[in-house]
């Protein structure tokens, strides 16, 4: 249990935070300050109050540079430790929070090399407090992770749906639920993931180029009949679908 966790700028994944430390008993006090937009910025802003041995995590979705500059504004006397739940929805906001988000879901842990070792177990035990399942990574291996299995996904529901909205609109009122399930996550907030896909821009330009060779490949495939080769692609795609561990 920490004594205190202060709680800077509680959206939706720190308000829910600060719910889940409460309801798991993680920490004695829970505080929380208004609403910031930049994580290295706010680090440098409070660094000159941390006490030696203090800890600041994150919950943001891209680490690489993040760590790297958070370390440096937190000072010698504290420890920055990255960290990203895969926990959320489309919906934002501390309105849409609840102690339960990160229940079973995987929080990445992403020290530096030469982090402190007893300051990251510190991180993780307090998202394993929370039930959830810690990660624990390199910053940069956690950006090209997510940017096939989370930013990717959002840029290809996004993409749809604006290719989709060059069409009849009327369309989409005879859509079943293939596409609302597809496209759920194209109703986040676009302001944020311009943030995101800034911060993890070549990662995500890697993870798109890989997306198109494979689309390239199902078209050709289509275009020339091929059907065994396009029955061979639904195959690997269902494979890969149906190995999903349930959800929590």
């Amino acid at each position: 249990m920490f004594d205190q966790i202060t709680i800077l700028a509680p959206g939706l994944l720190g308000a829910s935070v600060a719910q889940a430390a409460r309801h798991f008993g993680a920490a004695r006090r829970i505080v929380l300050w208004a609403p910031v937009d930049q994580i290295v910025a706010l680090v440098r802003q409070i660094a000159k109050h941390l006490k030696p041995g203090a800890i600041v995590t994150d919950v943001g979705s891209v680490k690489g540079e993040i760590c790297r500059l958070g370390v440096k504004a937190a000072g010698s006397q504290a420890h920055f430790i990255g960290s990203h739940p895969m926990a959320g929805s489309e919906k934002t906001g501390w309105t849409h929070a609840r102690p339960d988000l990160f229940v079973r879901r995987v929080v990445f842990v992403t020290p530096l090399p030469e982090t402190d070792a007893k300051a990251v177990e510190r991180v993780a035990a307090f998202w394993t407090a929370l039930d959830a399942e810690v990660a624990t990574v390199e910053p940069d291996a956690h950006d090209e992770i997510v940017a096939h299995i989370s930013h990717l996904p959002q840029v290809v529901a996004s993409a749809l749906c604006a290719c989709l909205n060059r069409r009849d609109l009327k369309w989409r009122n005879y859509s079943g639920g293939g596409l609302r399930d597809t496209t759920r996550i194209a109703g986040s907030d676009p302001k944020l993931w311009k943030t995101i896909l800034e911060q993890n821009r070549d990662e995500v330009l890697r993870a798109v180029r890989a997306f198109q060779d494979e689309l390239h490949g199902f078209e050709r495939a289509l275009a020339n009949r091929d059907w065994f080769e396009v029955q061979a692609i639904l195959e690997r795609g269902k494979g890969y679908r149906d190995q999903f561990r349930p959800v929590p």
